[in-house]
């Protein structure tokens, strides 16, 4: 579960072409939701009003962040671009929720091969004339 979000975090930090499997994108926001809460604790007990820490690692984690949500979409079919859906208040957010819940296309799409398959479709282009 937390290779989820080192991959996101290290291998991918502004990654934003490819495609990003459910559990990549829930299990990377789940940790940053723990570790966001327990730098809010640290913050508390530092004495700092503004959330100094907790701000840092937003700053930190806000690229990968855009990052996995876009290969997210990419993986539903969608354009990047559709993570503007956010700022359509409730509809807009409904609506990307469900994008983020939505199973990935099978096989490759125009952002990828699928993460969940790799090699789903290879056999079938055997035998079949290449087009110029």
């Amino acid at each position: 579960m937390l290779d989820y979000y080192l991959k996101v975090v290290r291998d991918n930090y502004a990654n934003f072409n490819g495609r990003a499997r459910r559990s990549e994108y829930w299990y990377f926001y789940l940790f940053n939701l723990i570790i966001s809460a327990i730098l809010e604790v640290v913050d508390y007990f530092i004495g700092t009003e503004i959330g100094i820490v907790g701000g840092i690692y937003s700053l930190a984690v806000f690229v990968p962040s855009l990052a996995v949500l876009v290969r997210r979409l990419h993986d539903t079919g969608k354009s990047g671009w559709y993570m503007l859906l956010v700022f359509f208040i409730i509809i807009g957010w409904i609506w990307l929720f469900v994008l983020m819940c939505t199973e990935g296309d099978h096989g490759p799409n125009e952002y990828g091969d699928d993460p969940k398959n790799p090699g789903y479709g290879e056999f079938d282009d055997i035998g079949k004339p290449e087009i110029s």
